[in-house]
C-alpha cells in the first residue's frame, strides 16, 4: 500500500488530537460509549487468509459466501472518497481491508476515515481479490476495538534507535515484524531443548532462586534481604550445586532451564539477568557432555533455522561438520606462535602485561593461561569449537584430569566467537572439593570479589556420594544470538536492563 506518511508534528498535539476523538466517541456513545469495548470476537487470522485464499484467482473467490471476523491493529490507511484502503495487522500477519461508503453506509463509514493508524479494529466481510491481485477483505461491519492515544513511529524511517527500541519493546514488536520472528525462534528454541533432554530420560526440576549461599560459578551476586529471617540471601548466579545434590539423592539425569543473576556490566554479550539450561548425567564424562552438546546444537539449528547451513552476522557457518576440539595450551599456541613458555610463571606473566591484562600476585600459571586464552583466542573461534583441558586453577568445580592434574576434565564451547556452553566432568571427591572452597575462600578474601565460599552442605551431600557424573551450561539467550542472527543480547532478550532513561 503506497501509504504517505503523517506530516510531523509535536507529539503532544497529536496526542491532545486523538485524546479529543476518544472524547467525541465516548460522548456520541460510540464504541459501547467508553471506547473501549470488548464484545468483539474474531473467528480468524491473517495468515489462515493468506494460506487458504492467497493462491487463488479472482474469479475463483467471487462465490465464496463465508464471511470473517478479523481484529487487530490499523497500521496504514488511505481515504479517497466513498472508497478506503487499510492495513490490519494482527499476530499472525497483516491483510488488507476495503471500506466502503455504500456497504457500511455513512456513520461507519466515517468511524474509519477518522481512525488513526494505531486504532484497534475489528472487521467482519468477505474474502476477495483488487484489481493488483492482493488478497483483501471486503468490510461490511467496522467497530473500533481501541483508541489508540500515542501516534506510532513515522512508517518510512520506522522504529531504528536501539535503545528507544529496547525500552519500548511493545512499541518494537507492532512496527518491525522480524522481531516477532526473532522470539518466536527463542521460543522454538526452548521447546526443542526441553524435548531433546525429555526423550533422552532427563528430568526437569526448579531450584532455589534465593540462595543463602551464592555458588555454582565465579560471578559477584545480587544480594538482597529476608526480613522475616533477618538476614542476607542471594539471587542465584547458578543452580549448579543445587541440581548436584539431587543427582546424590538419585535423580540421575536432571535439568533445569533457569533465570540466574549476576551482578555485572552490561555489553553487548552480557545481561545481569540471563537465562541457562544446565543439566547433569550420572555415569558420565566430559567427553560425553561434549558429544550431547554437540547434537543438541545442530539438531536445535535445523529444528529452529530448517538447516545446519546459515549465516551469522555476514558469515557463513556449517553445523553439519564435526566441530573442532582443542586443548586450552593447543588453542593458546595455534594463535600464538611466537610464544612458547608455557611452564615458567614469570614468562606467562611477563606476555600476559604485554597483552594488557592485569596480573595480581595471586595468579598461577593455570590463571596467567587462561587470561592470555581469553585475551588472543576467544574472538577467533569463529567456527564451532570446543576447548578442552581447562587449569584446575580456574576450575573449583570440575574433577582433576587423571593424567594432569594440573588440568580438569572440562571444556568450553565456542561458536561466532563466544562461549555458548560450559561443562566438565564433576568434582565429585568431598576432601578435594573442600580444599578447592578453601582457595576460593581465601582468594575472596585477597580481594576476588567473585571467588566462591565455603559452601559446607555441599561438602555433607558429597560425603554421601555424587555418582561420576557430567555436566553442562548452555547460555540460552548467546545460543538465540547465533541462531537468530544477532549482533547483541539485547535483540533477543524482550526487556533487556537499560541504564535509567534521562
Amino acid at each position: 500500500m503506497n501509504d504517505s506518511p503523517e506530516a510531523p508534528q509535536d507529539e503532544n498535539h497529536l496526542i491532545a488530537t486523538r485524546r479529543d476523538k476518544l472524547a467525541q466517541l465516548r460522548a456520541q456513545g460510540q464504541a459501547n460509549g467508553n471506547g473501549y469495548p470488548n464484545s468483539f470476537r474474531r473467528d480468524c487470522l491473517s495468515d489462515h487468509l493468506h494460506g487458504a485464499y492467497g493462491e487463488m484467482d479472482k474469479e475463483a473467490l467471487e462465490p465464496i459466501e463465508t464471511r470473517f471476523k478479523l481484529a487487530g491493529r490499523l497500521m496504514a490507511k488511505r481515504v479517497m472518497g466513498k472508497a478506503s484502503f487499510g492495513q490490519l495487522q494482527d499476530s499472525a500477519g497483516r491483510i488488507q481491508i476495503f471500506f466502503q461508503l455504500n456497504s457500511l453506509g455513512e456513520d461507519v463509514y466515517n468511524i474509519f476515515k477518522t481512525a488513526d493508524v494505531g486504532d484497534v479494529i475489528g472487521v467482519s466481510g468477505r474474502i476477495f481479490k483488487t484489481k493488483t491481485g492482493e488478497l483483501s477483505i471486503w468490510a461490511e461491519s467496522l467497530e473500533l476495538l481501541v483508541k489508540n492515544l500515542r501516534p506510532l513511529p513515522e512508517k518510512w524511517s520506522g522504529l531504528t534507535d536501539t535503545e528507544v527500541r529496547y525500552r519500548q519493546r511493545y512499541v518494537d514488536l507492532m512496527v518491525n515484524p522480524e522481531v516477532k520472528e526473532t522470539f518466536a525462534k527463542r521460543g522454538k528454541t526452548i521447546r526443542f531443548i526441553r524435548q531433546f533432554l525429555d526423550a533422552i530420560g532427563f528430568e526437569e526440576v526448579e531450584t532455589p532462586m534465593l540462595q543463602a549461599i551464592a555458588g555454582g560459578a565465579a560471578a559477584r551476586p545480587f544480594v538482597t534481604h529476608h526480613n522475616a529471617l533477618d538476614r542476607d540471601l542471594y539471587l542465584r548466579i547458578a543452580p549448579e550445586l543445587y541440581l548436584k545434590r539431587l543427582v546424590v539423592g538419585g535423580i540421575e539425569r536432571v535439568y533445569e532451564i533457569n533465570r540466574n543473576f549476576r551482578n555485572e556490566g552490561l555489553s553487548t554479550r552480557h545481561n545481569p539477568e540471563f537465562t541457562m539450561l544446565e543439566f547433569y548425567q550420572a555415569y558420565a564424562d566430559y567427553v560425553d557432555a561434549m558429544d550431547l552438546v554437540e547434537t543438541l546444537v545442530r539438531d536445535c539449528a535445523v529444528t529452529v533455522n530448517g538447516t545446519a547451513q546459515f549465516p551469522y552476522q555476514g558469515r557463513d557457518y556449517d553445523l553439519a561438520q564435526p566441530f573442532a576440539r582443542w586443548t586450552m595450551r593447543e588453542a593458546v599456541a595455534r594463535f600464538n606462535p611466537a610464544f612458547s613458555g608455557f611452564d615458567d610463571r614469570e614468562a606467562l606473566a611477563d606476555y600476559a602485561r604485554g597483552l594488557g591484562c592485569e596480573v595480581k600476585p595471586g595468579f598461577g600459571v593455570g590463571k596467567l593461561l587462561t587470561e592470555i586464552f581469553e585475551k588472543t583466542v576467544e574472538a577467533k573461534l569463529l567456527d564451532p569449537t570446543f576447548i578442552t583441558a581447562y587449569p584446575t586453577e580456574v576450575s573449583p568445580l570440575a574433577r582433576r584430569s587423571d593424567a594432569d592434574p594440573d588440568v580438569t576434565d572440562r571444556f568450553e564451547f565456542f561458536i561466532g566467537g563466544r562461549e555458548v556452553a560450559n561443562g566438565f566432568s564433576e568434582l565429585n571427591d568431598a576432601d578435594d572439593q573442600a580444599t578447592r572452597f578453601r582457595a576460593q575462600v581465601a582468594a575472596k578474601e585477597a580481594g576476588d570479589d567473585e571467588a566462591m565460599v565455603f559452601d559446607a552442605d555441599y561438602i555433607r551431600a558429597l560425603e554421601y556420594g555424587l555418582p561420576p557424573t557430567a555436566g553442562v551450561g548452555i547460555g540460552i539467550d548467546r545460543l538465540v544470538m547465533f541462531l537468530t542472527d544477532a549482533a547483541s543480547i539485547r535483540d533477543v532478550l524482550l526487556f533487556p536492563q537499560m541504564k535509567p532513561e534521562s
